[in-house]
Parts: structure tokens; sequence; C-alpha cells
């Protein structure tokens, strides 16, 4: 759908849209083909850092989100945030899985609450600016009354942290070791998937046993 002031679409089923790069496949312009192979690349498509690409989305989101529903994909956007990216379609069907999730530890998951609660704090558009000290400090609770190993515990979270970093979930700023929070933090996970997995690390907190979530994916193994 167009907001007010964006280009009409640059794509669509008609006649007029019917615009072959080579060979005669296909109907989306360029920039829509762009749009779709930069969503399927992952993790995330944003204005902030795909300028040209959220303008080519806004003008063909219906033409878009109908071959990514081809391929048994959902598109997620947040217009507000100006963040969209793909998952596995939520339809009941026997759908295969298009998009392949990176499963997270326990600290990973527990690290990825923070930032997204971080981001829901921060008020007026504000971008949310957090330092990896600041967040290590948060996790200590997970570290449980009977580990010692503090040295161990703090490469876990650095190892957490720059998870986050490669999955584009925090970017450098210009002022060392100062990273943003991306705003599709909002998306990644639903208000009931938040309160469960929140409520089960309550209940891990002290015991810091291993658990798991997922998010998109950026296309590369995990090691």
């Amino acid at each position: 759908m167009s907001e007010s002031g964006v280009p009409g679409p640059a794509g669509g089923e008609g006649p007029e849209s019917d615009v072959a790069l080579w060979g005669g496949e296909g109907t989306l312009r360029e920039p829509s083909r762009r749009v779709l192979v930069q969503l399927l690349r992952g993790p995330y498509l944003s204005a902030s850092r795909h300028g040209n690409l959220w303008t080519a989305l806004l003008s063909d989101e219906d033409a878009v989100r109908s071959r990514l529903a081809d391929l048994f994909l959902d598109l997620v956007t947040d217009h507000a945030a100006q963040v969209a990216f793909v998952r596995n379609t939520s339809a009941d069907v026997d759908a295969p899985t298009v998009m392949r999730t990176a499963t997270l530890t326990f600290l990973d998951t527990a690290l990825l609450l923070h930032l997204r609660q971080a981001l829901l704090q921060e008020s007026g558009g504000r971008k949310t600016i957090i330092g990896a000290d600041e967040a290590a400090d948060q996790l200590q609770v997970y570290r449980g009354k009977d580990n010692a190993d503090i040295t161990g515990f703090s490469k876990r979270i650095n190892s957490s942290w720059q998870k986050m970093v490669k999955y584009g979930l925090l970017a450098a700023t210009s002022t060392e070791g100062r990273f943003e929070v991306s705003p599709v933090l909002r998306l990644v996970f639903g208000t009931e998937e938040i309160a469960a997995v929140q409520a089960e690390y309550q209940r891990l907190a002290a015991e810091a046993e291993p658990g798991s979530a997922e998010l998109p994916d950026t296309g590369e193994e995990t090691e």
C-alpha cells in the first residue's frame, strides 16, 4: 500500500507494468526486484540502511508481498519504524521452510530481550544507543549464584554481543563502544512470545540453564 507523498506503484500485474529486464521474464521493475533480493538475503530492510529500497517497497508493497506469498513467506513491516523483514508463513498450511533461522543460546536470547526492552523504553522517535558494558551489567543476574567463572561468563556475553552485531541488530555509531539498537527488534517477538520467554527466563535465571530462541538469519552458517 502506498503512503501519502510516495510515488505510485513501481510494479504490478497490469500491462503497463510489464517490464521485462531480460528475456521477457518477470513483471516487477528493477527497484522492486532489488527489494525482494534484500528481503530474502536478510536479516531485514530499513530506511536508514537501504533508503532507495525502502522507498521502492512502499511504492510496490502489495506486489512484493504477493511475490513473497508465492514462496510461502510473510512480509512483516513497521511503517513507523521504517523496517521490514520476511519470515516463514504463519498460515496454517503444510508449507516448506524457506528462511533459515539461527538458534540462540540462553544468553543470546537474554541479551536480545534486554535490547528490545531498551528500544521500547526510548521515546520521541530517538535512536536507542547502548554500550556493551551496560548490557553486560544487566546480564549478570543470569550468571547464577554458584558460577564463579566471571571471566568465562564475560566471554559468553561478548560472544552474544558480537552475534547481535553480525545479524545487524546492533550497529556501530561514531562514538567508540556505543551501538544503535535496530528498530526491527520491535517486530522479532510478538507480545505473547515475549511474555512466555520472560516467564521462562525468570524461572531459569538463578540456574542459568541453556535455552534457545530464533531470529531471521543472514543466510550464513552459524558456528
